[in-house]
């Protein structure tokens, strides 16, 4: 499999960087359901609050260095029979995806500077990552702090929905279409063949 994309396919950088923030993304959202349903007494607590943090800012370096190396080098085109709405709204999922997933490590590292408990972030138990010097500082820190958290969870759920029919219209591309769209991600070209095997067939 090549590194870098072609006409044909993403290449296995733009792959990996794809696979690995999809199964963070999953952790993220299973993470986050569990520490939020604990008493903060429960001995997870921490332990997921923490984990939760050192993931969100994987997942932030992660997708800037995707968007980087996609904007570094030519995309895969998208069929020329796709229909231009289908188009736009692939486009408009795909950067909404790029905004949500670099947003909301953001609004969260807003949330922990916000806090009243000052409980330090120290990613992954190595790397301490300071909090927001005015956010910390504001006397209206509680405030900014409970509309950092709203804000967090409206975009967490948006950013499901939105991960939801990408993968929906992925596997409609894949099954029904049989266009071959979702083999240009897959990391085996086998599967990517096998779609057009179908559809020629």
């Amino acid at each position: 499999m090549q590194l870098r994309n072609d006409e044909n396919r993403f290449g296995l950088i733009a792959v990996s960087f794809h696979w690995l923030v999809a199964l963070l993304f999953f952790a993220m959202v299973a993470i986050g359901l569990a520490m939020t349903n604990l008493p903060l007494t429960h001995p997870l607590t921490f332990p997921l609050y923490q984990l939760h943090k050192s993931i969100g800012a994987t997942i932030f370096v992660l997708v800037a260095l995707r968007l980087a190396w996609r904007l570094a080098g030519p995309v895969p085109p998208l069929p020329s029979e796709m229909p231009v709405w289908e188009r736009r709204a692939a486009q408009l999922a795909h950067w909404g995806l790029y905004a949500l997933l670099l947003l909301l490590p953001l609004v969260g590292w807003v949330i922990v500077s916000a806090s009243p408990l000052g409980i330090p972030t120290v990613l992954y138990g190595v790397v301490r990552l300071p909090h927001i010097g005015f956010i910390a500082a504001s006397p209206d820190k509680e405030a900014i702090g409970k509309v950092a958290s709203t804000v967090h969870a409206t975009l967490a759920w948006s950013a499901v929905g939105l991960v939801t029919l990408h993968a929906g219209a992925a596997l409609r591309h894949h099954f029904w279409l049989k266009d071959g769209i979702l083999g240009r991600m897959l990391p085996s070209r086998a599967l990517f063949l096998r779609g057009h095997d179908r559809k020629g067939g």
